[in-house]
């Protein structure tokens, strides 16, 4: 998926209004916005473009920003005002790298954490079973953990907790250990 970002600093010029020093914000926000991008979603598709809030107040009013910095994510807007929280724009760029996220057919998947017992016993029947996979740790790796919720909801009831492990076979939904062990008896008859 195409992530695409957008900041409007304190810039630019407007008729006869011209910004001459740019907001030290603005600056610091841009810094952030490519730092966050290098550091924790490097390979990934996304792309940022830096704009002058005076020469474009008008597409930064249409999106609901008013006070630069103001940063979009994909068109909604993140944040505005201050300089960006890295969390926060680490969050939206996860929320839609998740959007239609699916795991691919034929890829053997387990998303785990670690000192969860059964999430050891799904790794282990799968090495005995000769299954390889694609191990994601939820606690080591927040779009992991995304991505596992993102996926996850549409088979659990409301208000019912995800549980690890949560597995894939071949790119189709298994379920837990449980569900892993009972497919797994099922192919032996």
């Amino acid at each position: 998926m195409k992530i695409n970002i957008v900041q409007y600093k304190w810039e630019g010029s407007w008729g006869p209004f011209k910004i001459k020093v740019p907001c030290g914000e603005c600056g610091i926000t841009e810094g952030i916005i490519k730092d966050v991008m290098g550091k924790e979603f490097a390979g990934e598709n996304i792309s940022l473009v830096a704009l002058p809030w005076l020469d474009n107040w008008f597409k930064a009013l249409a999106s609901g920003g008013w006070h630069a910095p103001i940063v979009l994510v994909n068109g909604k807007l993140v944040a505005q005002g201050a300089a960006i929280d890295r969390g926060v724009l680490s969050a939206a760029i996860r929320r839609e790298l998740v959007k239609e996220y699916e795991i691919p057919s034929g890829t053997n998947v387990i998303f785990s954490k670690p000192e969860c017992s059964f999430c050891a016993k799904a790794k282990k029947l799968l090495k005995e079973k000769k299954i390889a996979y694609e191990e994601r740790d939820i606690i080591e790796n927040p779009l992991y953990t995304a991505q596992l919720f993102a996926l996850t909801k549409r088979f659990f009831p409301k208000n019912k907790p995800v549980t690890t492990p949560q597995i894939w076979l071949k790119g189709e939904y298994v379920g837990g250990f449980d569900d892993l062990e009972r497919r797994l008896s099922l192919k032996k008859h």
